[in-house]
């Protein structure tokens, strides 16, 4: 063979294996840069997670709270005012609502709208006890000054 088709052929080769090697290189740190991408995106979607286990375990919290509250006032009040027995019945569907929460997390997309329903319920059912607490101070106020009843002219 003649030398300058050696020469050719071996300069040929050289470009074509320094083409091959860039490209692999290349590949090799596309390939790190994806790898890391995925390991941030894990620890993202971990931390994400971590959050909304925090979040249901004080949604549960607050619904059991509420719970709590509603029946110590329907204990305290019953005889008082009759619409306590509809906030009562009202907090209670809410605390049933909102106690399936923290089992359902995993299933996020229908939990986040049936809380946005469970507060809007809340608020709802926050409006009536509002209204029935200010019903309520006229009627307390008669039984803790039973004298206003009597002698309404001493007031």
């Amino acid at each position: 063979m003649n030398t300058t088709v050696k020469v050719v052929a071996l300069c040929a080769a050289g470009i074509g294996a320094y083409i091959m090697g860039s490209f692999m290189i290349n590949m090799g740190d596309d390939m790190s840069n994806m790898t890391k991408s995925v390991g941030q995106m894990t620890q993202d979607v971990h931390s994400m997670a971590k959050d909304m286990n925090g979040m249901a375990g004080n949604m549960m919290q607050m619904a059991q709270s509420m719970v709590d509250g509603q029946k110590k006032m329907g204990d305290d009040f019953a005889n008082v005012a009759k619409d306590m027995s509809i906030m009562t019945r009202s907090m209670v569907s809410m605390g049933q609502d909102m106690n399936g929460l923290g089992s359902q997390i995993s299933s996020m997309n229908s939990n986040i709208q049936e809380m946005n329903g469970s507060m809007s319920r809340m608020s709802n059912d926050m409006s009536v006890m509002n209204r029935s607490m200010s019903g309520m101070r006229y009627d307390i106020n008669k039984f803790t000054k039973p004298e206003n009843i009597m002698m309404p002219w001493s007031r």
